[in-house]
């Protein structure tokens, strides 16, 4: 545990905007560990904490400018993309554009916290063309408002670090295993969590080549188009015929749905 403090200590700023930048770029790495440990060693004088929250937010803006500039460009392709390097199941892009809808880029000073959303925020604000100055200033105040509650909190807890150090201590290299482990099945955890996910609905589904193959046929299914507005609104395309209803409302508009023939659902 000294050691690993010690590691932290030398490489600290720079660990700190790597392992961030990484974490906020989409990998399903928890950084919270990391930003109390920096916070603990602010407060014990050995890093600033000026620097710690700058090498925070820095990586968190670097991080999030990519996703803009990459989800202007690529649209929704980059939420899909997002969601399965996080290993999030596919409803994470249902409440990225939810908050985001009903938020707009302020969601930006929320979305640190809330995994998933972390990433594909910004991704949705460059989608949506949001104005990069405004994109830019919200963002920079949720890096910091995140930065700040995490390593406030190691801050005002440095005291207790010591005592933490001296018991792990007897652990030795052990206690490093025993992270690392700990990542190792975080990550395993999140992968078989969305196979599970991908295995329930693998047997109610149909190929594009199959629902075309009925539609040439005469077969006419009744069609639901599930996406958000929002991806409506980027991507106004949709299959002959197909009613537009989000989730949400589903219930609300049950009525409209003929029940005398096979029913399709599509997203994004």
């Amino acid at each position: 545990m000294h050691e690993a403090l010690e590691f932290i200590v030398r490489y600290g700023y720079l660990l700190l905007f790597g392992w961030v930048l990484i974490e906020q770029g989409g990998l399903p790495i928890p950084a919270t560990p990391l930003l109390l440990a920096a916070g603990a060693l602010a407060g014990q004088g050995r890093m600033s904490l000026s620097l710690v929250l700058l090498a925070i937010t820095a990586g968190c803006v670097g991080a999030d400018m990519f996703w803009y500039h990459f989800g202007k460009r690529r649209g929704a392709v980059v939420l899909n993309l997002l969601c399965r390097i996080a290993m999030e199941p596919d409803s994470c892009v249902r409440r990225t554009e939810h908050t985001f809808s009903k938020y707009g880029t302020r969601t930006l000073l929320i979305c640190k916290f809330v995994p998933g959303l972390n990433t594909a925020a910004p991704a949705l604000a460059g989608m949506l063309s949001a104005p990069y100055g405004r994109f830019i200033l919200f963002d920079i105040i949720g890096g910091l408002l995140w930065a700040l509650t995490y390593s406030l909190t190691g801050f005002l807890f440095s005291k207790q670090l010591d005592r933490i150090a001296a018991d792990a201590h007897l652990l030795g290299n052990g206690l490093l295993v025993l992270f690392a482990l700990g990542v190792v099945a975080y990550v395993l955890y999140r992968w078989y969590d969305r196979e599970r996910f991908l295995r329930q609905v693998k047997g109610d589904r149909i190929t594009p080549d199959e629902l075309k193959h009925e539609l040439e046929s005469g077969v006419r299914p009744v069609i639901i188009d599930l996406r958000h507005p929002l991806d409506v609104l980027t991507d106004p395309r949709t299959l002959p015929g197909a009613l537009q209803i989000s989730p949400e409302d589903l219930q609300a508009r049950h009525q409209e749905i003929a029940r005398d023939g096979e029913i399709v659902l599509f997203c994004t």
